[in-house]
């Protein structure tokens, strides 16, 4: 998913940016009107954050601009005006959400999680540590570095990634792969498979920090 991220306090920035890249998001930053009006004109986004107050212009004016480009494209306000008229101005100008700094992280990531279900853009990247999975462009990276995984292990992995932090039977991995194994997964099989995954995306196999093994119940993905 790529975010347009409109702000001109750079400690803000540099924090969002963090923890939005973290969560697999790619992110593009400015801190002025013209700049952001430029970016829109020239790259497509998934979702814009914008801050009502910046540098150059104002975050209402790039609001109109990118309704202009991509109308169904969803803009979350940030600002530390929490005022009647900013929230109803914004969300008049086709807003989808209006969040007063300061903001707790997960409540943001909460609500952008929100608006890009209601405008129907599924998420497409997937991150852990430095392990990224594009489903849009069929592609691993690690540390930037190309992996390349056969349809097999590319499956698998995506099934853990899009069950990150939950609890992944056995059970759960045979019916994920079934398709692909074109016959029954037996557990000697997906041990081997998951040990050939592991080879390919942990950066010490014989201690995996991204595929877990929780003992007598199944896997968990790490943070």
């Amino acid at each position: 998913m790529r975010v347009l991220l409109v702000e001109d306090d750079q400690a803000i920035v540099n924090a969002l940016s963090m923890l939005l890249q973290n969560e697999g998001y790619s992110v593009s930053t400015c801190d002025a009107q013209t700049q952001a009006c430029e970016l829109l004109t020239k790259q497509a986004f998934d979702i814009a954050l914008l801050d009502v107050t910046l540098a150059q212009g104002n975050g209402f004016a790039v609001c109109a601009a990118a309704k202009q480009v991509a109308p169904d494209m969803p803009v979350i306000f940030l600002t530390a005006s929490d005022d009647e008229y900013s929230t109803v101005a914004g969300l008049d100008m086709g807003a989808v959400d209006y969040i007063s700094k300061p903001f707790r992280t997960q409540e943001l990531l909460s609500r952008m999680r929100v608006a890009l279900r209601h405008a129907g853009r599924s998420e497409s990247i997937f991150a852990v540590s430095d392990l990224r999975l594009d489903t849009a462009a069929a592609q691993v990276t690690k540390g930037g570095v190309e992996l390349y995984l056969s349809a097999l292990e590319y499956k698998l992995l995506l099934y853990f990634l899009q069950h990150k932090g939950q609890l992944i039977t056995r059970e759960n991995l045979r019916d994920a792969i079934w398709d692909t194994a074109g016959e029954y997964v037996s557990d000697n099989a997906l041990n081997v498979y998951i040990k050939r995954l592991r080879e390919k995306i942990e950066t010490n196999p014989a201690k995996p920090s991204i595929i877990l093994t929780v003992r007598g119940l199944g896997y968990k993905v790490g943070e």
